[in-house]
């Protein structure tokens, strides 16, 4: 089993940046590819980034596509999300999901952390 913990959510100004982490436990996080999903009020949840068990692919939501970079450190067991020129509509609860297929679809997704808060004021 895979335990997520995600970190670095707060609260920003419009065009600024905020580089969450997500640690895993375990040692097979390597095995696993790594997404980043987000939910904000009243809204389904929807996909942010995800990335390859290598790290060698990427692919992101037309939404913050040119602003988000999505990495992982294997070594130590961590993903990232880095966000920059961040807007009030990302703000949302993110959470890291790791599963077994790269993939935007959360039902793929076999674990998740409990998520950390980001706020973007205007």
């Amino acid at each position: 089993q895979v335990q997520l913990v995600e970190s670095g959510g707060g609260l920003v100004q419009a065009g600024g940046s905020l580089r969450l982490s997500c640690a895993a436990s375990g040692r097979t996080f390597s095995s696993y590819a790594m997404g980043w999903f987000r939910q904000a009020p009243g809204k389904a949840r929807e996909f942010v980034a995800a990335i390859t068990w290598s790290g060698g692919s990427t692919t992101y939501a037309d939404s913050v596509k040119g602003r988000f970079t999505i990495s992982r450190d294997n070594a130590k067991n961590t993903v990232y999300l880095q966000m920059n020129s961040l807007k009030p509509e990302d703000t949302a609860v993110y959470y890291c999901a790791a599963g077994m297929v790269f993939s935007s679809t959360p039902n793929l997704y076999r674990y998740w952390g409990r998520g950390t808060q980001v706020t973007v004021s205007s």
